[in-house]
């Protein structure tokens, strides 16, 4: 069995309301305890940000929403139905890829329709083997999901299972582009189904295996978009925590934790409010929280390699492209050598892979009338680079765009009516270690049982939740964190 909180469990604060925060306070609630989340800005969300300029609304964190089941998961604790708080919109197709020799190809949830579109596009050969990775990677997230990742882990002993042995004889720990090679023998749908290696933090060359599970949670499960955007999802679930009684103090930021015999026994605002409690949960990135609010850094936590980060522009525009889809990637005809210029050389994109979101696609609400909305990530190293962002900035800003209309965004540039740009130095101002938005790296000795543990080492009664700890980065992990938060103090939740 999973250790659990020590001593009384009634109070509970929760310091940060992003999605890992949102999800153990609603099972928190559900399970009968009373709930303080704390919150520094003035909505819930935090990498799942909200901006609103001149009439645009933008999402500032995750573009990208698979899994909503783990979303009607957390509402369900306290009886809620995910129906009557999200209109979740099925994208079709999920992604559209771009490549280097100006072919594209669509990616659907739907095996037979991105058999017959590998098809069309590539070859029947490849088609054969698109439907045998599925199988391979359906198996994966069967054998992964309730031990792995669902899952609290003490010591690597927990992993002894049955599962184990299949994920070993599948190949689960082998490097995740061999794998995927094994299977798809074309360039193009190698990268569209192991360029989610990024999300983990490492390289599909040196990613295991295991992580094509993540393949499997979008262009297997499926990707939808919440309409209001992606920022309707911390909404939805603050909303549903305050209706059961979890009390919510936005603009109030935690300055520290009492302590008295290896417990706390407040969190005290920058304000000086003491708010008393016999249990803290805490959402910000976990060094972070390690050194501002515990006064510690462990040398695990000092050891930490952490992911590439990125830059996003939002762009508020007057001009719109027939030729895209809700999600877009542009791949350069580098692609090995991508990953080794951000993960080993600590240097920016000579050929930049992209992404780009239309979310005014399926919510023209999120902008003015007539108008659209981009989301632009550039993939970048993080700040163990050495790259002067403020001085940079600007100027890899006119590069991005120069980028986009070389591959097919025509007068972008021109046409932009607002914009907000986020660098690594900007992921690092608001609370994030190495200004790396994806967190500590998926590495083996950070995978599973070796990532930062969920509980604090010297306290009784502090539990950590989000993207730092475990099962690690991405949305529906996040989701998945908070319950590991939650269970660590009321036990398995169902």
């Amino acid at each position: 069995m999973a250790a659990r909180v020590k001593g009384p469990t009634n109070n509970v604060v929760i310091v940060g309301a992003g999605l890992a925060g949102l999800s153990a306070a609603l099972r928190l609630s559900g399970a009968g305890r009373e709930v303080t989340v704390i919150e520094r800005e003035s909505v819930p969300g935090g990498r799942n940000g909200l901006l609103n300029k001149s009439g645009f609304a933008f999402d500032t964190g995750p573009s990208v929403l698979t899994m909503p089941n783990l979303i009607a998961d957390a509402l369900a604790c306290v009886g809620e139905d995910i129906k009557n708080w999200l209109e979740l919109i099925p994208l079709k197709p999920l992604y559209r890829a771009f490549y280097h020799d100006g072919t594209q190809l669509d990616v659907h949830a739907d095996t037979i329709q991105m058999q017959a579109e590998i098809a069309k596009t590539i070859g029947s050969q490849e088609a054969i083997g698109y439907g045998k990775y599925v199988e391979f990677v359906t198996k994966l997230y069967k054998y992964e999901m309730k031990d792995f990742i669902d899952r609290n882990i003490d010591s690597p002993l927990n992993l002894l299972t049955l599962n184990l042995a299949k994920l070993i004889a599948l190949g689960g720990f082998r490097r995740l582009a061999p794998k995927v090679n094994q299977f798809l023998k074309d360039p193009r749908t190698q990268k569209v189904y192991s360029f989610q290696a990024m999300y983990a933090g490492v390289s599909p060359q040196q990613a295991l295996a295991i992580y094509a599970v993540i393949a499997y949670m979008d262009s297997v499960n499926g990707v939808f978009f919440p309409k209001g955007g992606m920022h309707a999802v911390p909404r939805a679930l603050a909303a549903a925590a305050e209706k059961h009684g979890v009390k919510f103090k936005y603009n109030t930021t935690a300055a520290a934790i009492e302590r008295a015999n290896g417990r706390a026994t407040a969190v005290i605002t920058e304000t000086g409010e003491r708010i008393a409690c016999d249990v803290v949960v805490l959402n910000p990135d976990l060094p972070i929280a390690w050194r501002d609010l515990l006064n510690k850094e462990p040398v695990s936590i000092k050891r930490l390699k952490y992911s590439p980060s990125c830059v996003t522009l939002l762009v508020g525009s007057n001009k719109s492209y027939d030729h895209l889809a809700h999600h877009n990637i542009h791949f350069g005809k580098s692609w090995d050598g991508v990953f080794d210029e951000l993960i080993n050389k600590k240097t920016l994109m000579s050929d930049p892979s992209i992404l780009v979101t239309v979310p005014t696609m399926d919510d023209p609400q999120l902008a003015p009338n007539g108008k659209s909305s981009y989301y632009i990530l550039f993939p970048t190293p993080n700040l163990s680079a050495k790259i002067d962002w403020n001085e940079i900035g600007p100027k890899y800003r006119n590069e991005m765009v120069l980028a986009l209309e070389n591959r097919g965004y025509k007068d972008f540039g021109s046409s932009i009516e607002v914009e907000h740009l986020t660098t690594p130095l900007d992921w690092e101002r608001q609370g994030m270690a190495q200004g790396a938005p994806f967190a500590s790296a998926h590495t083996f000795f950070q995978t599973g049982p070796f990532r930062p543990k969920n509980m604090a080492k010297g306290f009784e009664n502090v539990v950590f939740t989000g993207s730092g700890t475990q099962p690690g980065v991405g949305v529906p992990m996040v989701l998945i964190s908070g319950r590991l938060a939650a269970e660590r103090i009321v036990g398995p939740i169902k």
